[in-house]
């Protein structure tokens, strides 16, 4: 009879401690799928802001294009401009007025002749093309900080959110 409660014993030992086991076996388990969800979720959540930095990243690099393009072309406009009037096929001309000069009635002259339009003197006129130049790249530097502001640092006014 001793013999069998031993048998008895051992069982009861052995099925308890596979009970243990099998216990701690489903709690790794558990602690394994919270583990692998949250990591799902977590690499879910780093694929949308790649996938948002990846956008806004393109729509930068589209205003950038955009406005250095644009900067382009008013600087070709200004040396084109500046080339037209070194070659004399285009005149700057100043909007001025010039008051008739007195002509006294015993001088020699009847008068002076009209000599035309008033025009920007020669040694100026480099100085204008390079405020026309400075004035494209900062009319150029404006306009994309006001598209950055507006496309980057503004809600949405559909969500609320930033973007």
């Amino acid at each position: 009879m001793r013999i069998v409660t031993l048998q008895v014993l051992a069982a009861l030992l052995l099925v308890g401690a596979t009970c243990l086991l099998f216990d701690r076996v489903l709690l790794q388990r558990d602690s394994a799928r919270s583990e692998r969800d949250s990591a799902q979720y977590e690499a879910a959540g780093l694929r949308e802001a790649a996938r948002i930095t990846g956008e806004r990243l393109t729509q930068a690099a589209a205003q950038d294009s955009k406005h250095t393009q644009e900067l382009s072309n008013a600087l070709k406009n200004n040396q084109d401009l500046q080339r037209a009037v070194d070659l004399r096929d285009q005149r700057l001309l100043v909007k001025a007025s010039c008051p008739a000069a007195a002509v006294r009635p015993d001088s020699a002259g009847a008068g002076v002749a009209d000599a035309g339009p008033a025009e920007l003197a020669a040694d100026a006129r480099p100085d204008y093309f390079t405020l026309r130049d400075q004035l494209a790249l900062s009319r150029q530097m404006i306009l994309g900080l006001q598209d950055h502001v507006r496309t980057f640092c503004t809600t949405h006014p559909t969500t609320g959110a930033t973007p």
